[in-house]
């Protein structure tokens, strides 16, 4: 379900003929062009999607007489459809109005092209529709590389993503990310409007970061392709030396390279940070450092040599 007034403000949609509803049932993220409907076909109707009228299906409504076009309205109207949308900035015949509000069906009005148009409402669909989930953290794009910085309340996120910026880097959402699941591999996170471009730090209070660091300093959307989760230093623990053992996070059922920080002082966090961003990208090219050295080591032993010298 979508929101008519939402629906109508993201698209830039006029109204034509409006609806009672506050909701649109739209529940795929795809589209009908109703031209065979039109002429009478509907073996297979997508009536459940939004009905989109380009030149040719207007071109044809317009040919008709309106004795058919009563019948044609009377057929197709019948059924639930979401919403009716005409592109090219071509109003319909008034009787088309009249039969859509009859059943209370509203109907909307763009000027882009067909093509352009169908294009722009996939991709809202798609990520109106998408699996929604919002998370505690910090997201960063750290050298193209989409960083989710995750932790305990107080150890020091805000800091890290505060260097990061300092550093070049751009903020995509500070404390509460909104996650959406575009496709079975890919996460997009963005940041809830009432907070956007804030940013809480413990003693200073909130900061816009954009009015202090520039519109270079932020960006309103973000791929997640890594996972830093930070923690306080353990005496006695043993944390990864190597990195040949990778570890993940499930976020709606997408797997995110993950990797545990351990926090004390003196580690310059952004630094890290911004190595494993790069180390990540060397991992999507194919070269793992824990790996060669691990192809090195059996090279050692294979070859007979019992050292390193």
């Amino acid at each position: 379900m979508i929101k008519a007034a939402e629906f109508v403000q993201d698209l830039n949609l006029v109204v034509l003929s409006n609806t009672t509803r506050e909701t649109l049932s739209i529940d795929s993220a795809d589209f009908n062009r109703p031209g065979m409907q039109f002429s009478g076909f509907y073996d297979y109707f997508a009536y459940e999607r939004p009905q989109v009228i380009g030149k040719v299906e207007m071109t044809y409504l317009q040919d008709l007489d309106e004795r058919k076009r009563a019948a044609m309205y009377e057929q197709y109207f019948a059924y639930e459809i979401p919403c009716v949308i005409c592109c090219r900035g071509m109003r319909p015949p008034a009787d088309l109005l009249e039969a859509a509000r009859a059943r209370d069906i509203p109907v909307y009005l763009t000027e882009e092209v067909t093509t352009v148009f169908s294009y722009r409402l996939v991709t809202y669909l798609n990520r109106k529709l998408a699996p929604h989930v919002v998370q505690h953290g910090v997201l960063v794009d750290v050298y193209g590389i989409g960083v989710l910085i995750t932790g305990e309340s107080g150890v020091g996120k805000s800091e890290t993503a505060l260097e990061l910026i300092k550093r070049g880097h751009q903020l995509v959402a500070d404390d509460a990310v909104d996650i959406c699941r575009i496709n079975d591999s890919r996460l997009i996170g963005t940041c809830p409007e009432m907070i956007r471009h804030l940013m809480e730090v413990r003693g200073i209070g909130l900061i816009d970061v954009r009015a202090i660091f520039g519109i270079g300093s932020v960006e309103p959307t973000k791929s997640i392709d890594l996972v830093i989760h930070l923690e306080q230093w353990i005496e006695g623990k043993e944390y990864d030396r190597l990195g040949l053992q990778e570890q993940h996070d499930m976020i709606l059922g997408v797997k995110v390279p993950k990797q545990l920080i351990p926090v004390r002082p003196g580690r310059n966090l952004a630094i890290i940070i911004e190595v494993s961003a790069r180390n990540l990208s060397l991992h999507r090219l194919g070269f793992n450092a824990a790996q060669e050295l691990d192809r090195r080591l059996n090279n050692i032993l294979s070859s007979g040599h019992g050292g390193l010298g």
